[in-house]
């Protein structure tokens, strides 16, 4: 791609980075030259990529993304440890499979809260520390093709938190782009990873058998997005596998 931006030693901070998508999309943004800051509500879950890939370029920390806190806290630490932060990816996700009636009370106020308020405060954060840097900078959400109401059935309540993550990720370009502050959603199906295999939601169907996407195509597509020259930006991208109809 003629203008391709280059991550090297660009500090990107993920969210949810303990788990498949997200640890691989920290290890694709370091295997580029970037600096990360990898954040994940379980310390131990971020073990193995802190031994994999050291310490001089990635900053590990833990913290529940339904707290403001942590996101301010995400982007300090990478302003500390490298002196600026270049992108921000939300990561983090819950989700529950099941008719409307099926969640309890509390698995409904996680999803809400940690899809759409973990990337409210994950933005406000990126844009206060744009701003103060002056030259412009990345929000990429990952979603979910459920959030354009073309995924299964049974899932109406994390349907509902990623079509609020469509919707944030377009208010925010238009409210931002002048700024040079690019926002994407990147709206993925059929992962194969532990999340989608749970609860029954491809029924007799295996992720890890056949052709779903793998958490390296999420990665690809989220450095693809942040390397993109800064004359152009990326609203939505809706991703399949060659194993799902629509």
């Amino acid at each position: 791609m003629s203008g391709q931006r280059s991550l090297q030693d660009t500090v990107v901070v993920v969210t949810g980075a303990g788990g498949g998508i997200g640890g691989q999309i920290a290890r694709l943004v370091l295997a580029n030259g970037g600096r990360v800051v990898a954040g994940d509500l379980r310390p131990e879950s971020l073990a193995s990529l802190r031994e994999e890939c050291g310490t001089e370029r990635l900053v590990v920390a833990h913290g529940d993304v339904r707290d403001e806190a942590t996101s301010t806290a995400l982007v300090a630490a990478g302003v500390e440890a490298f002196g600026r932060v270049d992108s921000v990816v939300a990561n983090a996700a819950v989700g529950y499979y099941g008719g409307v009636l099926d969640y309890s009370a509390d698995e409904v106020s996680l999803m809400v809260d940690v899809n759409v308020k973990g990337s409210v405060w994950l933005a406000r954060a990126a844009v206060h520390q744009f701003r103060a840097q002056g030259d412009g900078g990345d929000i990429v959400i990952i979603g979910s093709v459920a959030g354009l109401l073309i995924g299964g059935g049974k899932e109406a309540v994390y349907a509902a938190t990623k079509g609020a993550q469509i919707n944030l990720g377009y208010a925010l370009d238009r409210e931002l782009r002048a700024e040079g502050i690019r926002t994407t959603v990147i709206a993925p199906a059929g992962v194969n990873t532990a999340f989608a295999a749970a609860d029954g939601r491809f029924g007799d169907l295996d992720p890890s058998q056949g052709q779903f996407m793998e958490p390296s195509d999420i990665a690809d597509a989220v450095v693809y997005t942040l390397q993109q020259p800064r004359r152009m930006r990326t609203e939505l991208w809706t991703m399949w596998s060659m194993a799902e109809n629509h």
